[in-house]
């Protein structure tokens, strides 16, 4: 990184000019810390959090037939609401990049409160399947806008010194997001009694007139040819009515949050780094007296860091996809950043953050229980994410990701053991698994939360947000979310249908066999950003790709 000298350059402060402005700039608004700032912008990410997690205890609901209050659906349809919430959050996430570099980071944040408030309501009261398909997208363009905003506005604006922190915060809120929809799920499963329905008449006399758990009735799915008999077998039950309608609940309470995020970011500053590449230097002096304390260090180095490099590389003008692909380094740097997108997804973690209570009933548990069974995976998920705080603090980004990536291997191999050897054996002979088999599901599913949380998301979000240039970081950044989102809906649509036909053994199977292979990608391609500044990290990819 070159000094910049005294002499005089057009449209840029340096020297004692930008040393005057820094002096004479009075900071914006009030005072807020970073981590008031963090704390703000995280409600973002914790309903990023609650709107992915709430569906695993709502689709038992959802499966339930019309007249019970559920939407009585098959594998496939499972698979695309959760699938057609990620590829809203794909667009979200590619749409959210570009107009976060338009109109500002806090700007695009207030506008995704406003979308989580109304995609929430939509979904809760959503009267059909086409309808809930609609509001399920709209809710994923705020979820996948959040994925691409949210990282960006906290790795601009927090300081070199705990900037991975900060970012592994916004991590650890996604986690609590999750949590959060798993324990309420739980509550309210608790509070209806678990899923349950009224029957007036079996023609086949296979279940007695009157009040069914759920349970019961799905239980008897193994004695069925296929799903498809199952479904033939439900739809002949002359049903009263049902709890169903649960989901609706677990659905609605994450409109709280988002007018929490609305008022909240009404008072926290612009980012400085947004403020400085559109050459706005007084605003983002302002905006980054209002963060930094003594701490810190001076702004007047911190931005004369940001001017030199936008001196040297003539980075003045706003970037487009066509810079990145035109450019060797930054198309090879790019590449990279899908590689990691697709790492964070491709460790299987959606089997377990969606599906877990469906995978647990397969494996012997109640409906009622399995519910309740996937708070304790968020719970795992807290303590790994909160563990990731520490872990990307203290070691190497690129040894903390191979690791992961390791033991998530090891953890879907083990659980495609326990699936052939303990669990396929009774389903193919029409019986239910012993309940040990459950449990030591559970317990293989909490291990491999708590490797997935406290590494695989907390560094390749920090990157994402932190390995692309200033002027393409945007749209680089949100171009990679949206390569993410749509590896997470093929995974989500994907896997229903696979453990349905495939049997666990085989669909955890290929899930090791493909960590194995990013393993090996990982090794060979991934840079490393650790002790870095912003500044330095974009010297350093240059020189690494070029």
């Amino acid at each position: 990184m070159s000094k910049i000298n005294d002499a005089p350059l057009e449209g840029y402060p340096t020297g004692e000019k930008l040393s005057r402005m820094v002096q004479e700039t009075q900071p914006s608004g009030k005072h807020r810390t970073i981590g008031w700032v963090a704390g703000i912008a995280c409600l973002g990410s914790f309903l990023f959090g609650y709107d992915t997690g709430v569906i695993s205890g709502a689709l038992p609901y959802m499966y339930m037939p019309w007249d019970a209050g559920g939407m009585h659906l098959n594998s496939l349809e499972e698979g695309l609401i959760g699938g057609i919430l990620l590829i809203g959050c794909a667009f979200g996430a590619l749409f959210g990049g570009r107009l976060s570099d338009r109109f500002g980071r806090r700007h695009n944040i207030m506008l995704l409160a406003i979308l989580f408030f109304v995609g929430s309501l939509m979904v809760a009261f959503a009267p059909n399947l086409p309808f809930m398909y609609v509001s399920r997208f709209i809710l994923g363009l705020a979820v996948g806008g959040a994925s691409a905003t949210v990282p960006v506005y906290l790795a601009e604006t927090a300081p070199k010194r705990i900037r991975g922190t900060i970012v592994a915060i916004d991590q650890l809120m996604i986690v609590v997001g999750q949590l959060a929809a798993f324990s309420f799920n739980a509550v309210i499963n608790t509070m209806a009694g678990g899923p349950k329905l009224t029957i007036i008449e079996d023609p086949t006399g296979t279940l007695q007139p009157g009040e069914q758990l759920w349970s019961n009735v799905t239980s008897l799915e193994n004695t069925f040819e296929n799903q498809e008999a199952f479904r033939m077998f439900v739809d002949q039950l002359v049903i009263d009515t049902g709890n169903g309608s649960a989901w609706r609940y677990m659905l609605l309470l994450c409109s709280i949050p988002a007018i929490a995020l609305w008022f909240g970011m009404r008072v926290m500053p612009e980012s400085p780094r947004w403020f400085a590449h559109n050459r706005r230097y007084v605003d983002a002096i302002g905006a980054l007296k209002r963060v930094r304390d003594h701490r810190d260090e001076p702004i007047e180095q911190e931005m004369a860091e940001v001017v030199a490099l936008q001196i040297e590389q003539n980075r003045t003008r706003k970037g487009t996809f066509g810079d990145i692909w035109q450019t060797p380094w930054l198309r090879k740097l790019f590449l990279v950043g899908l590689l990691l997108a697709a790492c964070n997804q491709l460790t299987g973690v959606n089997s377990v953050m969606y599906y877990a209570p469906k995978v647990l009933e397969i494996a012997g548990m109640t409906t009622s229980a399995a519910i309740t069974a996937q708070v304790a995976n968020g719970v795992m998920s807290v303590i790994g994410s909160s563990l990731g705080l520490y872990l990307i603090f203290k070691f190497r980004r690129r040894t903390i990701l191979l690791v992961d990536v390791a033991g998530v291997a090891v953890c879907m191999f083990i659980i495609a053991a326990l699936f052939g050897t303990l669990i396929q054996p009774h389903l193919d002979t029409g019986d239910n698994p012993a309940p040990a088999a459950a449990f030591a599901i559970l317990a293989v599913m909490g291990v491999f939360m708590l490797i997935v949380q406290s590494s695989n998301g907390t560094v390749v979000w920090t990157m994402l947000g932190e390995i692309f240039p200033a002027h393409v970081r945007g749209i680089a950044n949100g171009a990679c979310i949206f390569f993410l989102w749509i590896t997470n809906a093929l995974v989500t649509v994907t896997f229903p249908v696979m453990i349905d036909n495939l049997g666990g053994m085989a669909t955890y199977g290929t899930y090791g066999v493909i960590n194995l292979i990013v393993f090996a990608a990982l090794w060979k391609w991934m840079p490393e950003t650790a002790g870095l500044s912003m500044e330095q990290i974009e010297v350093e990819m240059e020189k690494k790709y070029s």
